[in-house]
């Protein structure tokens, strides 16, 4: 069955009134979380999780999908609104979003299929590949990007050895014997850790009226933004599928070109259309490319595809080249609810931007008190012991203190949920091979460890050609 088809097939189960409702409950959650300062689409699937235990898998990840491009969305709408018109950006991810989905049909299949063929090393290899890239893009410094990794992979450890039935980190209680469930560190992490920053941090400012730009694009708006809208695509997508820590870097590489190619140079920094239209297609370009990367090989790239691949774990699914074939309905179905969800999203941006900037006027700690009582509901939801609420306020705590010292949390939330896979196969590929270190060198292990080596160093061989050319200049003088 080709992917059309199965693209067809996914519209069936999109476009029922069940999945249409969970498509629009998505978008307007996460369309009015995204304008709300503080909370991302990460934080909201979190809060999430526990609450959609009950519903069926499909209607679940379509509301997660719709929460994710809707934060994205929205996310825009506070940033752009101010003397510039907020449509373009819309628009623009609208275009983005399309073009990115598209190339996530046409891709994700093949890439499922070579996928098949990867063994244990080779798997060992890619999440090795994952756990250098994130730390090493993320953050200010690679040792805080490093720490948080290490303090992720060690709550991963926690609960019995999968091949021994050791228990590791316990501490003699045997409710952490199953290992704390992902959804409770998840939500400690973006939720509470969240919270508590926020509210250490908080200042009382008094709501102010926000000047809305034209509801409507003009004809020259759109001669000089269509083409932005195509290059967004091709700068995103590539990046969203690879482990470089969501779209901060393909937008920037989209601002930088948009400003290169501009014939309007004299506008940028006040308002300049194309620097809105093309980063923002390139950001919803790469959420498409994430959820490859996510479903295909079960590598989460951002935060989001993180909190969205332990929601996959909580349903007893696992991503990777044979979720097309085992959960065929599911996967398509998901899929072209994001063409559903992105024609609500444009329907319902285009009129309601004025809106979604009242929304600014909510009070941070009416905001933040909600947050709180909801992620502990949650916990409390995921086990129904009260040990899960303890262990949820000092993984907020944790979350808190990696605010407050510099540590990303993505590289914390990759080591949770791919530490565990990630010692499987590699104890796995060891068995194999009988304990010979050589059998975790395959030549696409050693192809993707090359990466490894070029990502380490790269910032070591860029320092060196600038000092290079400083003792240039320096002897030249």
């Amino acid at each position: 069955m080709d992917a059309f088809t199965s693209l067809m097939d996914g519209f069936g189960t999109a476009l029922t009134p069940v999945n249409l409702l969970w498509a629009a409950v998505g978008v307007l959650l996460g369309t009015a979380i995204g304008v709300l300062p503080g909370i991302g689409p990460a934080m909201a699937v979190a809060l999430l999780l526990p609450v959609t235990y009950g519903l069926e898998p499909t209607g679940a990840f379509i509301m997660f999908a719709g929460i994710y491009y809707g934060a994205m969305f929205g996310g825009s709408t506070t940033s752009i609104l101010l003397n510039t018109p907020g449509e373009s950006a819309a628009i623009g991810h609208f275009a983005g979003g399309m073009i990115g989905t598209l190339l996530l049909v046409a891709l994700a299949p093949t890439v499922a299929d070579l996928a098949v063929d990867i063994g244990a090393p080779d798997y060992f290899a890619i999440m090795v590949l994952a756990f250098i890239a994130v730390t090493s893009v993320l953050g200010s410094s690679r040792i805080r990007g490093l720490a948080s990794l290490l303090i992720g992979l060690t709550i991963g450890l926690v609960g019995l050895d999968q091949m021994t039935g050791q228990q590791r980190l316990t501490f003699g209680s045997l409710q952490l014997a199953d290992g704390i469930d992902v959804v409770i560190v998840a939500v400690g992490l973006f939720a509470i850790g969240e919270a508590l920053w926020v509210a250490a941090h908080l200042r009382r400012t008094s709501g102010q009226a926000i000047p809305v730009g034209r509801p409507w694009l003009g004809g020259d708006d759109v001669r000089r933004t269509w083409k932005s809208w195509l290059r967004g695509p091709l700068i995103g997508f590539p990046f969203g599928a690879i482990p470089a820590g969501g779209a901060e870097i393909p937008t920037f590489l989209s601002y930088v070109t948009e400003k290169r190619l501009s014939k309007h140079k004299d506008e940028w920094g006040k308002g300049a259309i194309e620097g809105v239209a093309g980063p923002e297609s390139a950001a919803s370009a790469s959420a498409a490319g994430t959820l490859v990367s996510m479903l295909t090989l079960g590598l989460p790239t951002t935060a989001v595809a993180a909190v969205m691949l332990a929601a996959f774990q909580q349903y007893g699914i696992q991503p990777g080249p044979l979720l097309f074939e085992r959960e065929a309905d599911l996967v398509w179905g998901l899929i072209a609810s994001l063409f559903v969800g992105m024609v609500l999203l444009l329907a319902l941006n285009l009129p309601l931007a004025p809106v979604w900037a009242k929304l600014l006027r909510i009070p941070r700690p009416y905001l933040y008190a909600g947050i709180l009582f909801f992620a502990a509901v949650g916990a409390y939801a995921v086990g129904g012991e009260a040990l899960d609420l303890v262990v949820l306020l000092v993984i907020g705590l944790i979350g808190f203190g990696m605010r407050r010292y510099g540590l990303p949390v993505l590289p914390a939330v990759i080591g949770v949920i791919l530490g565990p896979n990630a010692e499987q196969q590699l104890r796995r590929a060891l068995q194999i091979s009988d304990g010979d270190a050589g059998g975790l060198l395959t030549p696409f292990s050693v192809t993707v460890y090359g990466l490894v080596v070029l990502i380490v160093a790269w910032p070591l061989l860029k320092k060196a050609v600038v000092r290079a050319r400083r003792r240039d200049v320096d002897v030249e003088a």
